[in-house]
C-alpha cells in the first residue's frame, strides 16, 4: 500500500458506481456522491488544517479506472461539492430570514410586555402584585427573543463552516488511481 500523502483523502473501491448515489429519484439530474461517501470525505477533510492543501484519490482496479464513469468522477465530485456549498448558502439565507422575522416578533412582544408591565405598576402604585406581574412580563418579553438570539449567536456558524468545507472540497483536485493487479471483488 502506498504511503498516504498529507492532506490526501483516499477512497478504495472495486467499482465507481459504489461512490454514487444510487437512490437518486431523478434519472436526468446530475449524478452525485453517495451520502456515506460524502460523510467520509467531509469527516476526513475536516481533520486536515485549512491551510494545508486538500486532494482526493480514488483507487480503482485497472479495468474500472479506464472506464468513462471513472474518468468522469473528478467532475462529478466537484459538482457535488459545489451543490452542497450552494445548499448551505441557501440554508444560511433561510435561517437569517427566519431569524429576522422572529427578532421583529420578539421585539414587539418585549415592547408590549414592557408597556403593559409599566402600565400596571402605574395603575397600582406600591402594589407588590403589579411589580411581580411586571417582572413576569419582562421575563416573557426576553424569552420571546430567545430563539432569534440563538439563531444570530450560534446556529449560523455550523452552516458557514460546512459551506467553507464544501467549497474547499470543490476546489480539491480529484485523481483516479489505477491499482495494478487488483481484481474486482466477487459478487
Amino acid at each position: 500500500m502506498p504511503r498516504r500523502e498529507k492532506g490526501r483523502i483516499d477512497l478504495r473501491v472495486d467499482d465507481p458506481q459504489q461512490l454514487l448515489d444510487m437512490l437518486d429519484p431523478f434519472p436526468f439530474r446530475e449524478r452525485g456522491l453517495d451520502g456515506d461517501v460524502d460523510e467520509y470525505i467531509c469527516e476526513h477533510a475536516s481533520e486536515i488544517p485549512p491551510e494545508a492543501p486538500l486532494a482526493i484519490a480514488i483507487h480503482l482496479p485497472e479495468a474500472q479506472a479506464a472506464g468513462a464513469l471513472a474518468q468522469s468522477l473528478p467532475d462529478i465530485a466537484r459538482r457535488h461539492f459545489e451543490r452542497q456549498a450552494e445548499r448551505r448558502s441557501a440554508e444560511l439565507t433561510k435561517l437569517f430570514t427566519l431569524g429576522r422575522k422572529m427578532l421583529v416578533i420578539g421585539l414587539i412582544v418585549l415592547g408590549l410586555c414592557l408597556v403593559i408591565g409599566q402600565s400596571l405598576v402605574g395603575l397600582f402604585p406600591g402594589s407588590r402584585l403589579a411589580e411581580v406581574v411586571m417582572e413576569g412580563l419582562v421575563i416573557l418579553g426576553w424569552v420571546a427573543n430567545w430563539r432569534p438570539m440563538e439563531i444570530f449567536l450560534f446556529e449560523w456558524w455550523p452552516l458557514v463552516q460546512e459551506r467553507r468545507l464544501y467549497r474547499r472540497l470543490a476546489h480539491a483536485p480529484v485523481r483516479v488511481v489505477a491499482q495494478e493487479g487488483t481484481a474486482p471483488a466477487a459478487a
